[in-house]
């Protein structure tokens, strides 16, 4: 079996990263305890990432390069049901590739925007709101549609992992298409 390359170990760090800080909030995540999840140890993850301040950041980052680059590719598609497609289909390959990006960009739109990473996280909550075309909590019906969408997203990719087939795929990006309020 190959050596994971310096990025892949970096993704997979910044994703579980992502996930428990998603999960557990930055303050009561620990340092150990993203490398306990990655199987590091505290020394070699510091090594890379030298500072909690410094991982934040860079998941942070991350996820908004992530959110940006399907921004990108749906920029020239108005706003409604096309570019809702393609957004949710995005997102649901970020979250099978990724799922504590998906987690995260989910708590960015629960969070306190006082809260202990409210700012960080507010920069997540606009790119996703870019990304589909909106400005959160302008139309509250159109918020918790998209928040609907990206939670099915979220859960499914983190409980059904190691089960989500292509197939399974195409049915994911259907229940999140639904839940924006488009039928087939």
């Amino acid at each position: 079996m190959p050596r994971p390359t310096k990025q892949q170990i970096d993704d997979e760090i910044l994703d579980a990263a992502a996930h428990l800080f998603a999960r557990h909030g930055f303050k009561e995540t620990s340092v150990q305890r993203i490398a306990d999840s990655v199987g590091y140890s505290k020394t070699g993850l510091l090594h890379r990432f030298p500072t909690k301040e410094a991982l934040q950041e860079a998941v942070i980052e991350r996820c908004v390069g992530q959110i940006r680059e399907t921004t990108t590719g749906v920029a020239d598609l108005p706003t409604g049901a096309e570019r809702d497609r393609a957004v949710v289909t995005a997102f649901a390959r970020l979250a099978l590739a990724q799922p504590g990006a998906v987690a995260l960009l989910l708590s960015s739109l629960v969070s306190e925007p006082d809260g202990e990473m409210g700012s960080a996280l507010q920069v997540v909550g606009d790119a996703v709101g870019a990304a589909f075309g909106i400005e959160f909590l302008c139309d509250q019906a159109r918020t918790l549609r998209v928040t609907g969408a990206l939670g099915a997203l979220a859960v499914a990719s983190v409980t059904l992992r190691d089960h989500l087939t292509p197939e399974a795929m195409a049915t994911l990006v259907e229940v999140g298409y639904d839940a924006l309020g488009h039928h087939h």
